[in-house]
């Protein structure tokens, strides 16, 4: 069951260049920085309440978040929404149209679970879903 936002991921190219600045706003949030070499990505999280910002800089060119920066830009990237059940999701929206990119979930950042939707088939919205 999808329960809550569990993150907002932030597509950057540089997390050395926002971290002070988003420390300075985000004053107090816990922070974590690991490298997830499954999604090539580095990434920088604020916790902010009980969801997460995210910022993911690719760590290989042709990693997903270099392809979105080359297309579209630093900017939002995705919203993960948390689920307690990540397979029973996935097949529950399966079974009503979504497409999903994973077709099985994948490793993400603190040994989660994720997949992520397809974007053509919520709106142009990328959407991920993450089982801690």
């Amino acid at each position: 069951m999808i329960n809550g936002v569990n993150h907002i991921g932030i597509a950057t190219s540089s997390i050395e260049g926002i971290k002070d600045l988003y420390k300075s706003i985000l004053e107090g949030c816990e922070t974590h920085e690991e490298t997830v070499a499954e999604q090539k990505s580095k990434i920088l999280s604020f916790q902010v309440g009980g969801t997460h910002i995210e910022f993911l800089e690719p760590t290989e060119p042709d990693s997903p978040i270099a392809k979105f920066i080359e297309k579209r830009g630093a900017g939002v990237h995705h919203i993960a929404l948390a689920t307690d059940n990540i397979e029973h999701d996935m097949q529950r929206l399966k079974d009503k149209g979504f497409r999903f990119i994973d077709e099985t979930p994948r490793t993400g950042m603190n040994n989660t679970r994720i997949a992520f939707l397809h974007p053509k088939s919520t709106g142009s919205i990328l959407l991920e879903l993450c089982q801690e």
